[in-house]
């Protein structure tokens, strides 16, 4: 039974037999997730005083101008699950391909590959809101010992075995499932501890917040516009509230407390939509299910796509279970 203020260690140890290969590498995985966050949250923190904001004069593989701080977390994630030999592999949104680990040691029994955003939203930073860092971990389907390839990578969502997000904020806070619930644990930053502060989170059935960058209404499908109206209707419960901050992580993390949904839909200019599939709507959705919410891709459940390609982008509309049906009403309709 989870208690508030058990550590994240402590929680992780508890619930060990949730895990469905309960050989505790996953447990050491999520702990490498957990020491790379506070890695990089101490980063974060200190962004205005050091040369760490700003852009790095690179540009990743999606052609993003990347920052200093995505460089920075996409090393230190890198390098934590690396060193201490639990991944056999790590898909990067930083990165052009996938990282294989270890692959050609006979003796690597790892099982799993992780596919991270180590920091979404980071053109936030230089304006001092709130970033996170996405994670999606997978059990590989190649056989154990052998080098890893693309189809250890190319999952549905539904086969994920853990996602979660760090978001960096007024406090830092750690959200993540094993298909088992959801729950969000917040650093201490003065003992560098997680505690279990949001046991069993699950998002409202309905909300009255919508999140979309209005800003490229001019350019969305018409089921899209017709809801956006629907939720700006003085009708029953409606006007909804409109807010955006450009951060998903921020974004979902408000919605899944308060009730809201969050859309990034296709648009005349990016036909896919912009998010990512693997990095950014599989870990998301997964989440959301989790918390009772829904996520979708406006006409099918976001889990059940089939990844084609690493960097692949998919519209998303994910939260409260009565908006993205509605929402889904909507885009059928038109």
């Amino acid at each position: 039974m989870a208690k508030k203020n058990q550590t994240l260690g402590e929680f992780i140890i508890e619930n060990q037999a949730e895990f469905k290969y309960s050989s505790g590498e996953l447990s050491r995985l999520i702990n490498s997730i957990r020491l790379a966050a506070k890695v990089v949250n101490h980063e974060v923190n200190k962004a205005g005083l050091v040369d760490i904001i700003g852009a790095a004069g690179d540009t990743n593989i999606q052609g993003e101008d990347q920052q200093k701080l995505d460089v920075y977390a996409n090393e230190k994630f890198i390098q934590t699950l690396s060193n201490r030999n639990i991944v056999c592999g790590i898909g990067s949104e930083e990165n052009d391909d996938f990282i294989a680990i270890n692959s050609l040691d006979e003796n690597n029994q790892n099982k799993y590959v992780v596919l991270i955003d180590p920091l979404d939203g980071s053109s936030n930073i230089d304006v001092n809101v709130s970033v996170g860092t996405i994670f999606s971990v997978y059990r590989r389907v190649t056989p154990v010992g052998t080098p890893v390839t693309i189809d250890d990578f190319l999952q549905e969502g539904n086969k994920q075995v853990a996602a979660g997000y760090v978001i960096y904020g007024t406090s830092t806070m750690l959200v993540y499932t094993t298909g088992h619930g959801v729950n969000g644990f917040t650093l201490n930053p003065a003992i560098g501890t997680f505690y279990l502060s949001h046991p069993s989170m699950q998002f409202p059935e309905t909300g009255n917040i919508y999140s979309i960058n209005e800003g490229n209404y001019a350019h969305f499908p018409q089921g899209v516009k017709s809801y956006i109206k629907y939720c700006q209707e003085e009708k029953e419960d409606r006007p909804y509230t409109s807010r955006y901050i450009g951060s998903l992580v921020s974004d979902f993390h408000r919605n899944l407390i308060k009730g809201g949904i969050y859309i990034y839909p296709q648009t005349s200019k990016a036909p896919n939509g912009k998010l990512r599939l693997l990095y950014e709507c599989n870990p998301m959705a997964f989440l959301a299910e989790q918390a009772n919410g829904l996520a979708s891709d406006g006409f099918q459940r976001i889990l059940d796509i089939q990844p084609t390609e690493l960097h692949q982008r998919v519209p998303i509309f994910c939260g409260s279970r009565k908006m993205v049906e509605k929402a889904e009403e909507f885009m059928k309709n038109s």
